[in-house]
């Protein structure tokens, strides 16, 4: 059962947009090396972390190379709740796990989904609490947005998740990975396959952006709240099948790697 949740203060910063992807309509987000932008001038350094952990991190992954056989079907949690049950319930017909990235104020408005994810076998992680841009902010206000998101994912589920993925970009800066880390998550998730769906392009143009390009190892990046990310996806995971390809959750794909979901040393989480 959900947990009561208790009001939380919000961040003074207004207005949401989604995900600002950088290829065209029609065409997948070409692959990248994993290289973070620059940090701002003005971040602040950041917080001490134990040499164990930093041993054990990696500041982002987007791919598992040495995977064959699987890949992550990760989605921005915002939308309609219909339309993410519809998703969930495509996704659990064919037996695929995925990873939600939910947007805090998502599940402030609608609580009942937190549950509705992991009931289904999938996974939930944090997204930030208002889906800004986390790049644009200073270190302390990148904080408070995850921070607040950690919360509400620590008070619905008893727990903030294994992964956080920033908000408008594929990259974290290092301020954005000092935030991170100072709210508990060691590693970022980020992506290497982004096919566009929330710019509704069309199902089938959704499906051919996936299928043209994904290969095992690959984390996807998709979205919960559009129709025809709805339509697409059973013709995704029949064709990934018939490849031999699993779709699993994040942490399926990442077994290893020290995400974590505990706050760092120094955090100011509040118990619920």
């Amino acid at each position: 059962m959900l947990r009561a949740i208790a009001p939380l203060p919000l961040l003074a910063v207004s207005g949401c947009g989604d995900d600002t992807g950088n290829g065209a309509a029609n065409a997948a987000q070409p692959r990248s090396s994993l290289s973070p932008s620059s940090a701002s001038s003005s971040a602040a350094p950041s917080p001490a972390v134990s040499a164990t952990a930093r041993a054990a991190a990696q500041p982002e992954v987007s791919n598992a190379p040495a995977v064959t056989d699987a890949v992550a079907l990760t989605f921005h949690g915002d939308g309609s709740p219909a339309l993410a049950n519809a998703l969930l319930g495509e996704a659990e017909k064919s037996g695929a796990r995925l990873t939600v990235l939910a947007v805090g104020q998502w599940l402030a408005n609608y609580p009942q989904m937190a549950e509705r994810v992991l009931n289904g076998g999938h996974e939930l992680g944090n997204h930030t609490e208002h889906h800004l841009n986390i790049d644009s902010m200073s270190v302390d206000q990148a904080y408070t947005e995850i921070e607040l998101c950690a919360q509400r994912l620590e008070h619905l589920t008893g727990s903030r998740g294994r992964w956080f993925r920033q908000s408008q970009g594929q990259h974290a800066s290092a301020p954005v990975r000092a935030a991170a880390t100072r709210a508990g998550y060691q590693t970022l998730l980020s992506y290497d396959l982004d096919p566009v769906d929330y710019r509704n392009p069309g199902s089938s143009t959704i499906v051919r952006n996936v299928l043209g390009s994904v290969r095992g190892g690959d984390v996807v990046s998709m979205h919960l709240g559009h129709p025809q990310t709805v339509t697409a996806l059973p013709q995704i995971l029949n064709s990934l099948r018939q490849r031999g390809l699993r779709a699993v959750t994040a942490s399926e794909l990442f077994p290893t790697v020290a995400a974590g979901s505990t706050p760092a040393p120094g955090s100011t989480s509040q118990p619920s």
